[in-house]
């Protein structure tokens, strides 16, 4: 068994996870960064640019980014679909954008109404105004183990769209398991078939944990040599496509895992555990994380 020695933790709980929840105040967002941020997680997916209309949560995070105090060395990114959005992202100061595709015909077309091939398009100037300006791009495929609609998703679409966001100049593809159904053997060839078009370093893995496999499919992929893992704290994020099914992968139980494996990660389990237990506190649930549940139980004890 080959493991990486480092892995790197992208937060998405600010953007990903939060614009599925029920709507937080700014102050509770921009709190929510700042904890982050001081629990060592170097990546923080600070907010969206997207239409207010069909992610209301998301509205605010120009006044996010605009409250935040930075810390040195913290990368606070972006989603930014088109380039109305990545206008906004330079102009509230985020230090990368990300773009999002999908490996699913049927979902790019329910999701952003478009097919795949017209997404790229879309992507194409946000890309070129990125390079312009120095900035980094981050591209997320959606759907790379199943699709809510059509159901299977085949192999080779993935490597396709992955290899075509590689091509127009993604520096990192996240691979995500929207819906949480893949097992780890699936994971596994997944992975290493793209890793065959695009280098292992600059693929991440994105995995839901709607149907609680998103630990043994991230313990899998770590063997082939991943080395980038999303996670969200406290497991912010429902699955839209299955009713009161968790979401991302909880950063506390990534968090444990990797620290169990003798992988170095430079981020504070206890403080990001306290982080989720904030952010919770403005949310109609607790922390959806195994490990935070255990720990906030233990203290409770001998409080």
């Amino acid at each position: 068994m080959t493991l990486p020695a480092q892995v790197k933790i992208v937060e998405v709980g600010p953007r990903d996870g939060l614009q599925s929840e029920t709507a937080v105040s700014t102050a509770a967002k921009i709190a929510l960064v700042e904890a982050l941020a001081m629990a060592g997680l170097g990546y923080i997916e600070t907010g969206a640019f997207v239409s207010p209309k069909w992610v209301p949560q998301m509205a605010d995070s120009g006044a996010v980014f605009g409250g935040i105090q930075r810390q040195a060395g913290v990368t606070y990114a972006a989603l930014t679909p088109n380039l109305q959005g990545f206008s906004a992202a330079m102009a509230a100061g985020a230090d990368e954008v990300a773009i999002f595709a999908a490996a699913s015909e049927a979902f790019s077309q329910r999701n952003i109404n478009c097919s795949i091939a017209a997404s790229f398009d879309r992507f194409a100037p946000v890309i070129a105004a990125a390079r312009a300006r120095n900035i980094r791009v981050r591209g997320y495929i959606s759907c790379v183990l199943g699709c809510p609609y059509q159901g299977e998703v085949s192999q080779q679409q993935v490597v396709q769209v992955a290899a075509q966001l590689s091509a127009m100049g993604c520096y990192e593809i996240s691979l995500g398991d929207t819906i949480g159904v893949g097992t780890p053997l699936q994971a596994q060839r997944m992975l290493g078939a793209v890793a065959e078009q695009v280098p292992i370093q600059q693929l991440a893995l994105h995995f839901h944990n709607t149907y609680g496999q998103a630990l043994a499919n991230i313990a899998a992929c770590l063997d082939l040599g991943a080395s980038t893992i999303d996670s969200a704290v406290a497991g912010l994020g429902g699955c839209p496509y299955a009713k009161g099914a968790s979401g991302n992968v909880a950063t506390e139980d990534v968090l444990y895992l990797l620290q169990g494996l003798g992988i170095e990660t430079g981020v504070d389990l206890a403080a990001v555990i306290d982080a989720g237990a904030a952010i919770c506190s403005h949310l109609a649930h607790g922390p959806r994380s195994n490990v935070a549940l255990a720990e906030l139980a233990k203290r409770n004890r001998s409080s």
